[in-house]
């Protein structure tokens, strides 16, 4: 078993400058495969696909996406997470198959549908109810980050063991403003509901 996100780029075509979030894309999508550029793919121009090996990161790997684009802005980003099992591996990501990717690429569909911007889908659906309303609650906050708070999410999950006036030293800013802008973000209860979804997708090892 293991995880899929299928995303795409809102506004992508707003900017005048098309490699500014394509390459803050590729950085992300980088630094979360550990450089296995197997596990993602970029494809029609602002769509991609990438396996999250274990799937109880999926969450916290989406939030992540989302800060990295939301750091440009007038960008945002639809995010389909699909857990499911993998029948064929093939060089390419998108060459592979199964239902994972079934789940991811149907619902990533359903979201500009349901002008929303993360979902997940496996093969419980009461627990699929479950998680995409904490999604829906979740996405108020994310939704609206800044392109501040949004920078400051990116680097307390690419440093989580760091101090917030470690990360004030980073960002050139004084510790206040640091923890101002976690709190508008709504940073430490988003780290709650990835605890509680790690709990309750632990349920599919079951």
């Amino acid at each position: 078993m293991t995880s899929i996100i299928t995303g795409d780029i809102i506004n992508s075509r707003s900017l005048n400058d098309q490699g500014l979030w394509l390459s803050q894309l590729k950085q992300c999508l980088e630094y979360l495969s550990k450089g296995d550029n197997r596990t993602y793919e970029i494809f029609r121009g602002d769509s991609f696909q990438i396996e999250v090996k274990d799937f109880l990161d999926s969450f916290e790997h989406a939030v992540y996406i989302k800060s990295c684009l939301k750091c440009i802005k007038g960008i945002d980003i639809r995010l389909a997470i699909g857990i499911g099992d993998k029948t064929f591996q093939g060089d390419k990501v998108s060459e592979s198959n199964g239902e994972v990717f079934q789940y991811s690429g149907g619902t990533l569909e359903l979201l500009k549908q349901e002008k929303t911007n993360l979902k997940i889908k496996t093969s419980h659906n009461n627990l699929n109810k479950e998680l995409n309303l904490y999604f829906k609650l979740a996405l108020i906050a994310m939704d609206n980050w800044t392109v501040n708070s949004a920078e400051t999410v990116k680097l307390s999950l690419e440093h989580k063991n760091k101090l917030q006036k470690d990360l004030a030293q980073l960002l050139g800013i004084n510790q206040e403003a640091v923890s101002k802008r976690l709190k508008r973000a709504y940073f430490e209860e988003i780290q709650e509901l990835n605890r509680l979804f790690r709990e309750k997708i632990a349920i599919l090892i079951q």
